[in-house]
This record gives structure tokens, sequence and C-alpha cells, in this order.
């Protein structure tokens, strides 16, 4: 795992620790889509209340777990999915920003919606696949 998706997880800042060092690469990235989505909701918390610093810090984690799991995806593959992929979550961030600059909540809601889809299109991967593909060690050929 590189730095930046070593990163990301980091921004995660899971309570369980033990379950992010025997999890499946699978469940890790769950748990990095649920720990984006969370940040997502916690910065429109801290918005709502007024909280700048507490807004820009959650704002920059979720871009920052985004980020990882854009690093985690195999760059030099010419997957339509991949692809795909690389652009959601390029817009995502640059959604992200503009939540923060703006002040707008209905951006952080709308990139926790996507988010969401993710996970849902995550969640029907068949265990079969799981198995049988790792997750890219982004960094190391």
């Amino acid at each position: 795992m590189n730095s930046l998706a070593q990163s990301a997880l980091s921004q995660y800042q899971a309570t369980d620790n033990s379950a992010i060092a025997f999890a499946n690469p699978h469940v890790l990235i769950l748990k990095l889509i649920d720990g984006a989505i969370e940040r997502i909701y916690q910065a429109k918390g801290a918005m709502q209340q007024g909280d700048t610093g507490a807004k820009g810090k959650l704002i920059g984690k979720a871009i920052g777990i985004i980020s990882g799991l854009d690093a985690c995806l195999d760059s030099d593959s010419d997957n339509e999915l991949v692809n795909n992929l690389e652009a959601i979550y390029e817009y995502m961030n640059m959604r992200l920003l503009e939540a923060s600059a703006e002040d707008n909540i209905g951006k952080l809601e709308e990139v926790a919606r996507l988010m969401g889809e993710i996970r849902t299109g995550w969640l029907q991967i068949p265990d079969d696949l799981k198995k049988s593909r790792p997750v890219k060690a982004v960094g190391k050929e």
C-alpha cells in the first residue's frame, strides 16, 4: 500500500484498529468508503454549527480518504470502470472543496450520496471476485 492509501487509512481513524490489521482488501475499501461518508456528515454538522475549523478539518479528511481510494485504482488499466471511478473521485473532491469554500450543505450531501452509491456497488461484488483479485498495491510493480 502506498503512502497515499496509507494516509487514507490514517484519515479514517477507525476505533477498532485490530479489525483493520486483519481485514481483507475488500473490507478495508469498505471501511474507507464508510469513513469518507462519516467525515462528510460530520462536516455537515460542523457547517450547520458555524464551526469553520472543524468543517475544514473534516472535509480535508474526507478528501484524503477519497484520494486514497483513487490511489488504490489500477490507473494503468484501460478499464472503463477504473476510468469512471477516477473521474467520480476527482469530481467528488472538487465538490467537497466547493462545499467548503461556499458553506454549501447541498454539495456535501451530493458527495455523500455518490459515496453511498459506490458503497452499494462495492457490496454487490460477488464473493468469488473478492478473493480472486486483490486490491492493487499502489506504487509496487
